[in-house]
């Protein structure tokens, strides 16, 4: 497992260099280190084309984002450049290539060893075995990277099981693993359809920052990448605030809500119990920390429901102050209700295993 990373994507041929400098600065604000350049459409002459690229790879380098480049078998075509030379890369200042389509697998494992040390990164979103063949010609496996496809057109995003099986293939080999999110305010992409640009079709239309933590809480995705451009400050912003390395919940408190229950909720670091149940998701520590604070009873009479968030009361005995969150309905009047996780997060649920950590932001 490698550091996470967060990414933007730019359009050289759809944009325009002062707006795609900006973005770059406000990415570089909020925390994103990498960049995806779409290189699938060539519409100048070599030299313009090289021009317009290096103008803004300057800037990325200059921001020390690593910049990795879409490309496809008729860009090397139209500029004239040959696989057994990345040489036009390398002097562009990119970090990588990404081969939007594959090859033979030796072709993929010979220039993994190109001499300028740019990363291959691979098209993830295909269940066949591309990588094994490409692995079995002794390929430079730290050079080699995987990256989903991401979907412009509604409806046509991967499904989660497919999405996770194309993971397994690439987490197999421990290799370095990338996914898309979609800005629900970005216009543009590759194309001129441009229903959101994610890899998971699940995630199309939730807030991005929820996208965020769904990829990296599947523990198959080290890289997210916001797919179209430009996303606003705010998701920015929203997306940058993340833990990217456990499930952090947003969770609305009760009007009722005491101190010592905003305490336990917001302060330890959660983990769930070891032995779980199907009822609950079971964070013991707070009631040994917290076993001599009072707390009286509210919200209790209720039926709970799967996102609500608990902590036993006064009457619960030894179980005082532990916290819950519900996964199946149920009615405990020795539990408090203190609030209840926002509903488009509730997704998250199913990544909280035994021993799994996470928190709450409110």
């Amino acid at each position: 497992m490698t550091m996470r990373q967060l990414g933007l994507s730019i359009y050289p041929d759809h944009s325009d260099f002062e707006a795609d400098k900006k973005y770059l600065q406000l990415g570089h604000k909020y925390g994103f280190t990498r960049i995806f350049m779409s290189m699938l459409e060539v519409t100048g002459t070599v030299e313009e084309t090289i021009a317009k690229y290096q103008k803004i790879i300057d800037v990325a380098n200059g921001l020390g984002y690593q910049v990795i480049i879409d490309v496809a078998p008729h860009i090397f075509s139209q500029l004239g450049i040959s696989y057994n030379d990345l040489k036009f890369f390398a002097d562009l200042g990119v970090a990588g290539i990404r081969l939007d389509q594959g090859f033979d697998g030796n072709t993929e494992a010979m220039i993994s060893y190109n001499p300028y040390g740019l990363i291959i990164e691979l098209n993830m979103s295909n269940n066949v075995d591309y990588l094994n063949n490409i692995i079995s010609f002794q390929a430079n496996e730290p050079f080699i990277y995987g990256c989903h496809n991401f979907y412009p057109q509604v409806g046509t995003g991967l499904p989660y099981d497919f999405f996770m099986e194309c993971n397994e293939r690439f987490r197999k080999f421990g290799i370095h693993t990338a996914a898309f999110v979609a800005s629900q305010v970005g216009e543009i992409g590759p194309w001129n359809v441009n229903d959101g640009l994610p890899t998971l079709e699940m995630d199309r239309r939730l807030p991005i920052e929820v996208q965020a933590k769904h990829l990296f809480a599947t523990n198959m995705i080290d890289d997210v990448i916001i797919g179209n451009a430009y996303a606003s400050e705010e998701e920015l912003k929203a997306v940058g605030n993340i833990d990217r390395y456990q499930v952090q919940f947003n969770i609305d408190f009760v009007s009722k809500v005491s101190d010592i229950e905003k305490t336990i909720v917001l302060e330890p670091q959660h983990f769930r119990r070891g032995d779980m149940n199907e009822l609950v998701i079971r964070s013991t520590m707070p009631r040994v920390t917290y076993k001599d604070v009072p707390n009286t009873p509210h919200d209790n009479t209720e039926t709970f429901e799967r996102g609500d968030v608990l902590v036993g009361n006064d009457d619960f005995g030894i179980y005082k102050n532990e916290l819950q969150i519900v996964l199946e309905p149920h009615q405990e009047s020795r539990k408090n209700k203190v609030g209840r996780i926002k509903p488009e997060e509730l997704v998250l649920l199913d990544f909280i295993k035994p021993w799994s950590k996470f928190n709450f932001k409110a």
